[in-house]
């Protein structure tokens, strides 16, 4: 939803620039992470948008979700979500801030679909081809498609790379059909 996209910038972009200047991108990626889940499981969806609960108390409840300890700074963070009543944007914001940081990361995310599942040397060496094509460190997003019949499906930002069985019979019955 554009909307949800658009409220969570301001907040996503602020995270950012504070991890950023602060050399935490990779903590407050974590941070963020547990937050975003957190905030998007049923349970805590359900109990948003069925009970009255005050500032305080919805602050309470959710941090007590929260494994492991919290910095200051990310208390301050979800009271100022709460405060405004954008905690349900956690999701949104935890990808977009995921976005900047691998924009200034280098880091660019790879939707890989297999047939079948790959072992660690051929993840491995697809990952190596891909950083070279795309000139950028790829961050391997792996998935099963048995549809795909064997080969694999790469989709790097807009770009697809079909190198499926199930793509080359496509292409072969278009030929035939268009003859």
């Amino acid at each position: 939803m554009a909307e949800t996209a658009t409220l969570a910038r301001p907040y996503a972009e602020a995270v950012f620039r504070l991890a950023d200047a602060g050399g935490t991108l990779a903590a407050w990626s974590g941070t963020l992470r547990i937050l975003a889940q957190v905030a998007a499981h049923p349970d805590m969806q359900e109990c948003l948008a069925k009970f009255d609960l005050s500032a305080v108390q919805l602050q309470e409840l959710f941090l007590s979700l929260c494994p492991g300890e919290l910095s200051a700074e990310a208390k301050n963070f979800v009271r100022l979500l709460i405060e405004y009543d954008r905690l349900t944007l956690l999701p949104e914001i935890f990808g977009q801030f995921e976005t900047l940081k691998n924009e200034r990361e280098g880091v660019v995310d790879a939707r890989i679909a297999t047939a079948f599942a790959l072992e660690g040397a051929q993840l491995a060496s697809l990952v190596a081809d891909l950083e070279k094509r795309f000139k950028r460190k790829i961050n391997p997003q792996v998935s099963i498609d048995r549809d795909l019949i064997g080969g694999v499906r790469v989709v790097v930002g807009d770009e697809v790379i079909d190198g499926s069985v199930r793509a080359k019979l496509d292409a072969m019955a278009a030929g035939l059909l268009a003859s």
